[in-house]
């Protein structure tokens, strides 16, 4: 028996499924789910080595794909409506790829099907180890070590809502040590497709996640895929600016039903 991801369901309608990125958990994307739960049966997930699901050593897209086949499985839905954010959406792009005729809908948020070659992570991974190496007692002192690696405060307070304190030293709810040894997966992607459902692309302009030189690999695997750009913003595009996309998300779905 599969061990199933932790979930959170809102709201009523045809099954919709919310997968956050690195480092993330299912409270990420809450701004969405909240804007959807009007419309949708919202399922906000955790995956694997992340918030409240199980942690192990394993970390491919692949494993990740079949965790969420387990929870919808679990939940006995049959065709669903899939959204990720960053590595979620390349999990979202492994399970359409994985069964096809269960995902009605896909929308990936700044994330292209393609192996990266930039570590963006390496000042994340020190500052995580920094705190699990000092087992600092209180939060505060957490957030002064990881100010000793991470620049951005933005990126500090992203990471803090991941902190537990257990017996008394502050820890973090995701796996490191399977996140650090499991990161070439992570950045990396074995091609799939074709996948011929409505998708959506939903770029920041001021993110390189999606450059011009991904539009191949974007076709080949999602020929029906459409490209939405969300303006003044980077990575963190449903933080920084839910009401557009939002917005975005809610004409893309409203137009394929």
């Amino acid at each position: 028996m599969p061990k199933l991801l932790n979930h959170k369901i809102q709201g009523n309608g045809a099954p919709l499924i919310l997968l956050h990125g690195l480092f993330g958990s299912l409270d990420n994307l809450g701004l969405l789910a909240r804007g959807l739960e009007q419309e949708y049966q919202v399922i906000s997930v955790d995956l694997r080595n992340h918030g409240r699901s199980f942690h192990c050593d394993n970390h491919s897209y692949d494993s990740m794909a079949d965790d969420v086949i387990a929870l919808l499985d679990h939940l006995a839905i049959e065709h669903c409506i899939v959204i990720g954010h960053s590595m979620g959406g390349k999990v979202a792009m492994k399970l359409a790829d994985l069964c096809r005729a269960r995902v009605t809908q896909l929308v990936v948020m700044d994330m292209a099907p393609v192996a990266y070659q930039t570590h963006r992570h390496d000042n994340v991974f020190s500052g995580l180890q920094a705190v699990l190496e000092y087992q600092p007692t209180a939060r505060k002192q957490a957030m002064d070590i990881l100010a000793q690696h991470i620049e951005i405060d933005g990126v500090r307070q992203f990471l803090s809502k991941s902190m537990v304190n257990h017996q008394g030293v502050i820890q973090w709810r995701f796996n490191v040590p399977a996140l650090l040894n499991q990161y070439q997966s992570i950045v990396g992607w074995q091609e799939g497709g074709p996948f011929l459902a409505p998708t959506l692309f939903i770029k920041g302009a001021n993110s390189d996640y999606i450059a011009p030189e991904h539009q191949a690999a974007i076709q080949r695997q999602f020929p029906q895929a459409k490209a939405h750009i969300i303006a003044n913003t980077g990575h963190w595009l449903h933080a920084e600016k839910p009401a557009e996309t939002l917005r975005a998300i809610n004409k893309f779905l409203d137009k394929n039903r």
